[in-house]
Order: structure tokens, then sequence, then C-alpha cells
């Protein structure tokens, strides 16, 4: 996340520590269940058959990209519950009428209450109302900025969410990829002649038996990170929704529109006048 009313998401940083905490997880397994026990064939469902369900090297790079993308949801999840804490800051005063002359005073009442628990979405918001409305001294226009704002912020917290979409499709396609070698060798390499099929047949057993296990829990994978990627997006929606609710309820609905504005926005002919 860039945006000044944002805190940064810590892409590598979460990246690191999900191969790191997969890679201390899967690989004492793969070399206790599938290394000592060899490559054997067989439908069986013992623990080397599921070991090598969970535990094939395409299966342990999805784990790394599903934890990677959790975590970058989890720290979007806290900025999101960290945005709420400022409609609990009181960042307007109740009751009054807002005249244009209060502007400035109100915009440096916004940087004292934030101060170092910010930034914030919505005081970001407010502030720049304020300042457009002790330009403009016109409601229409702090609505109108108001709206544009909440655009913004929405379409830079989409964009922000490319990481976690591009690894919501890798994981899929490194599955597709386990298969796709899973078959690859199966495949003979050379002609199969007399006993030679037997053996041949045995090796393309033991391949088709787990060729398709890396695309089974890739797909599992990515229907979970699916659902969270679009409950946070839900989530931040929301967010900025109610922002914008907050700034048209508590500060575009109070403001004092100055006449001699409104007038000279308005044209002569509508105001009764002649030319």
């Amino acid at each position: 996340m860039s945006d000044s009313s944002l805190r940064p998401t810590r892409e590598w940083q979460w990246l690191i520590l999900a191969v790191a905490l997969v890679g201390a997880a899967c690989v004492p397994l793969w070399q206790v269940y599938v290394l000592s026990q060899g490559e054997t064939g067989g439908a069986r469902w013992n623990a080397a058959r599921f070991a090598r369900l969970f535990l094939g090297p395409e299966q342990i790079t999805c784990y790394a990209a599903f934890l990677w993308a959790c975590f970058l949801l989890l720290s979007r999840s806290w900025e999101i519950l960290r945005q709420r804490r400022a409609f609990r800051l009181e960042l307007l005063p109740p009751g009054q009428c807002i005249l244009a002359e209060d502007a400035r005073d109100l915009q440096r009442r916004l940087d004292d209450r934030v101060g170092r628990a910010g930034p914030y979405i919505l005081a970001s918001m407010l502030r720049l109302a304020l300042g457009k409305y002790a330009i403009s001294r016109n409601s229409r226009d702090v609505a109108e900025l108001v709206r544009t704002q909440a655009d913004l912020h929405l379409g830079r917290l989409i964009s922000t969410m490319a990481t976690v979409h591009y690894l919501a499709w890798a994981i899929p396609a490194i599955g597709f990829l386990g298969t796709v070698r899973g078959l690859a060798g199966a495949m003979p390499g050379e002609d199969i002649k007399g006993q030679a099929v037997e053996i041949f047949m045995s090796e393309v057993t033991k391949h088709l038996n787990v060729a398709f296990d890396c695309t089974l829990i890739a797909l599992a994978l990515s229907l979970v990170l699916m659902f969270l990627v679009h409950s946070q997006q839900r989530r931040e929606e929301e967010l900025v929704l109610d922002c914008q609710q907050y700034c048209l309820d508590h500060l575009v609905s109070r403001l004092y529109d100055d006449p001699y504005t409104v007038n000279e926005m308005v044209p002569a002919t509508a105001r009764g006048y002649v030319s």
C-alpha cells in the first residue's frame, strides 16, 4: 500500500517468513516419509502415499505461495481494523454549523486528534474536504471532492492487491505444472520390448498415482485463498464507503454555503435577471 493514508504492506518480508516456515515444516517430513521409504508404487493409502500427496516439490511451493498470500491478507486485515479506530476519535466537533473560517482550525484539530496513531483514510478525506471548503466556500464542491477521494482510495486498495491476485492465479498453475511433470515422467524414453513392458507399466502406474496430486492440493488451496481475497476486498470496500458516508453526514451536511459564492455560480437567467 503506497497511499500516505495507509501503512505499507511489507510483502517481501512476509515472503521470506512464509518460505522459512514452510521449509522448516515440510523438509523434515519429506525426508522422513518420502526419501526414507522410497518411491514405491501402489494405491494403498499408507504413510508414504499421504506423504507423496502432500509433500511433493510443487505442493511445497504452493504452501509457500499460499502462506505468503495469507500473511499479506492478514496484514491488510490489521490495517482495516486500525483504520476503523478513526471513527471513534471524534475528529469533528459535534452539533454545530461549520463556517469557512472554521476550516483551518478544524484541520489543526484533525492533526492533533490523529497524532502518531495515523495515517487514516477518514482523516485524509476530512482534511482535503476542509481545505476545499476553505477555498470554495461551497458544499457541493466539497461533496464532489469527497466522492472523488473515495474512488481514488478504493482504486488504490484494489491496485495494491495485485500480488495476492497473482498468487491466487499462480497456485493452481504450479499444480498443473506438477501434473505435467508427473505425466511426462510416465512417458517411455525409448521403445519398450519384451519383459521391459511390465517394468514400464509399473513405472507408469507409479507416476500416474501421484501425477494429479499437485493439482488436487493446488486447487484446494486456491479455493480457500480466493474466499479470503473476496472477504478482504469486501471489508476494504465497506471501509471506504463508511468513510465517505461519515464525511457526508458529519461534514458536508453541516457546511454553511456562502450566499454570495452560490450566486456567483448560478447563471444570471436562473436568478431572474435579464441580460
